[in-house]
Order: structure tokens, then sequence, then C-alpha cells
């Protein structure tokens, strides 16, 4: 077939569709509902491995809470006769090793759903390395807000709680600025947790930072979802850790945030969202 010599090719699909041939429409590739950072997709999944020491014997289980569990009676000197398995080592490494080990699924399945959204925006900003050594300095900022709220308690602290609650106050700093991934205008997954983070004033005069730090209080206070005492008789929920991890969080996010600071003008701009189109 012969085309004039101004006249463009015509598409092979209309030609088709002329002919009683179906056309055939390529689909755009699908996204995925939801992706997660590497960094994430390994803490959870160690998480879970560790869990699995649920099925050990009773025994050996009960004598790894004691050994990675937090007990604020190991740091008590006026109880020299008294023995907690772990040694001295169990002094150091349970301020972080605590935060691995939860008490049933339904107390790791809180704590991952917690972290789904804040954790992976805060593991695409920070990268592995700062991502996990973030989570290991708020749970040991939510174990001696533990030891000093708690300084004879005996049952065995656990749960990651204090580490969520800490990356949640992180992921607020930057969570509603102008394409982030709480703001009404938001770009790719990775774009939007790259945004300059608000300066901590600002922030906390910010009303959409201020009602989530009411609806996170109110749910840890109603709720209790978190770090939790392994004893029956005196299960209760560590809520001084979780403020002790959110406060570190919060506090210590610009340390390991690798995304350069703005002006708090310009943070004042970039955080109205909706305001232009008015």
């Amino acid at each position: 077939m012969e085309f004039p010599p101004n006249s463009p090719p015509q598409d092979p699909s209309s030609q088709d569709a002329s002919l009683g041939v179906p056309a055939v429409v390529e689909e755009a590739p699908r996204e995925p509902i939801l992706t997660l950072p590497f960094a994430l997709t390994a803490y959870i999944l160690l998480l879970a491995v560790i869990h699995l020491r649920v099925l050990l014997p009773p025994e050996l289980e009960n004598w790894t809470i004691d050994v990675f569990g937090f007990i604020p009676k190991r740091y008590d000197s006026s109880l020299l006769n008294l023995e907690i398995p772990g040694g001295a080592g169990a002094k150091v490494w349970t301020f972080v090793t605590y935060s691995l080990l939860h008490a049933n699924l339904t107390h790791l399945g809180f704590n991952v759903l917690w972290l789904l959204p804040f954790g992976s925006a805060l593991a695409r900003r920070f990268g592995a390395i700062r991502f996990f050594l973030f989570l290991a300095v708020t749970a040991a900022a939510g174990a001696l807000a533990h030891l000093v709220t708690h300084e004879h308690a005996v049952a065995p602290m656990i749960g990651a709680s204090a580490s969520v609650s800490g990356a949640m106050a992180a992921a607020i700093r930057f969570a509603f600025v102008r394409g982030s991934f709480l703001s009404f205008s938001r770009s790719d997954a990775d774009t939007a947790a790259r945004v300059p983070a608000l300066p901590l004033s600002r922030a906390l005069r910010d009303g959409r930072v201020l009602g989530f730090l009411a609806v996170w209080f109110g749910v840890n206070i109603v709720f209790g979802v978190g770090a939790i005492g392994v004893d029956s008789e005196t299960t209760s929920v560590a809520w001084q850790a979780h403020i002790g991890g959110f406060l570190a969080g919060l506090l210590l996010f610009a340390l390991f945030d690798p995304v350069p600071r703005v002006r708090s003008d310009a943070a004042d701009a970039s955080s109205r969202d909706i305001s232009d189109r008015i």
C-alpha cells in the first residue's frame, strides 16, 4: 500500500479494526500495592525469625527472655544475691535486644502495622545503616525511660514499640511537608521520603503535627499497643518506654537525617498543600 507524500502512515491497529480484527492494546505495567525498602523488609523478617523462639521448650524460651529481655532489677545494686541470667553482658545488650522479642503474634503484628507506613518512609530517607542505628538508639531510649520509672521491676520488658514510636516521631518531622507521604500533594515514594524536613520549632507549631501527637498519645493510652511485660500476672503496657522512644526520635532526628535543612520561612511555604489552590 502506498501513502501520499505528505500523509502520515496509518496506525496498524486502526487497519486491524477496519478489517474486523481486534486490536491488541498493551497494558501498562502495574505498580505493586505496597513496596517496602530493603532495610524495613530485613528488619521485619528479623523480628519474624526471632519470634520463632516460641517453638522452643518453655524452659529454654524463658531463659531467652531473661537473657535478652530488659529487666530493671538487673541494675538494682541493693540486690546483691539476686542472680539473673545473662550476667554483666546482659546489662549492655538488653538495652537493644529486648526490642527484637515479642510476647505473641498479636504483639508483633501491631508493631509491624504501625511501622509499615512510617518506617518505610524513614528507611527510604535514612538508608539501611542509619535506619538500623536509629532503631537501636530509640530502643535504648525507651529502655532507659522504663528503667527510670520501674527501678525495682522484675518482669522483663520486650517489644519493638519504643523503636516504632521513635520512627513515627521522626517521620512526622517531614510527613506533612508538601510532596511527602502524608501531604495532599505527593510524588513517588522515594521522592516523598526525601523532602526537606520541618525545623522542630516549626513542626511543633503545625496544627497537623499537634493533632498527630494528640492521636498518638490517645491511642497509646486507650489501646495500650506496644512493649509489654511477659509475666502473665503483671502484664502491662510499658508506656514510659513508648514516650522515651518517641522523644528520642523527635529530638535526635536531625542527627540521622541526610537531607539538607531548609530555612524556617521556606518550610512554612512548603508545608502549605492547598493554600495556593484556594
